[in-house]
């Protein structure tokens, strides 16, 4: 596949090169693949450990974001920048295995033209039992209002094309809700398992309180637009 690799990071120094070097050696030279990560406005060493990779890993770009401005719009801004058909959003802190790239690139590969969304599906969980339970009710609680064929939505790793991801309503938080919005648009997304690993160092920069409350929010504006989607049937032009 013509792949972008799109790798959002915050606070992410001791992490980051691990992770990088991990998707080379993955990926090695099964095609043409270039990496973006996106670094948002972080606070530690981050910038210059990417500023040491990019001397050895050529197909390494890194962007940064002046102040910070949350996950989904460090997506937006690697997508954006990406020079692929193919983009696949790995977590910067690790936990994605990056030798799901190429299982998510295989379904891809494999699934009808109307499938724009391959989702992993954390299903052994490695963090603490209060994340995995507060995750396990806002996936239920998602699907049940959402119907998002996606039983982990909030599951960082996926791939689509690009040019799905940029006809996309944009807002914060939204990489939550990529399996909703893909099926408004008319698209289907297919589910696959993933491995979920451990964190090297340090802990996740996102808080679950946070994420409940902007969740409920997200979720009502999710689904208002899901309501008002128009996608007219053309029966015939001229």
């Amino acid at each position: 596949m013509d792949l972008a690799i799109v790798i959002p990071v915050f606070n992410e120094a001791r992490n980051i090169a691990v992770l990088i070097d991990e998707i080379v050696a993955t990926l090695g030279d099964v095609g043409a693949y270039h990496i973006i990560v996106v670094d948002d406005a972080s606070t530690d060493d981050t910038v210059s450990v990417l500023s040491g990779c990019t001397g050895r890993v050529p197909q390494l770009r890194v962007i940064r974001h002046r102040q910070r401005c949350g996950q989904s719009a460090a997506i937006a801004t690697g997508v954006e920048a990406a020079a692929a058909h193919w983009v696949v959003t790995p977590d910067g802190d690790g936990q994605n295995d990056p030798a799901d790239i190429l299982n998510l690139c295989a379904a891809m590969e494999r699934a009808p033209d109307d499938v724009w969304l391959v989702a992993g599906d954390r299903r052994q969980r490695v963090d603490g039992w209060w994340k995995r339970a507060a995750s396990r009710i806002a996936n239920v609680t998602r699907g049940l209002l959402l119907r998002d064929q996606a039983p982990d939505s909030a599951c960082g790793i996926k791939l689509f094309a690009r040019e799905t991801f940029m006809a996309l309503p944009r807002f914060d938080h939204m990489h939550r809700f990529l399996p909703a919005l893909v099926l408004r648009q008319g698209g289907r997304v297919l589910s696959v398992g993933v491995n979920h690993r451990a964190r090297l160092h340090g802990r996740s920069n996102y808080g679950i309180h946070d994420r409940l409350w902007a969740g409920i929010v997200d979720l009502l504006g999710v689904m208002w637009l899901r309501r008002r989607t128009l996608r007219p049937e053309i029966v015939k032009e001229d």
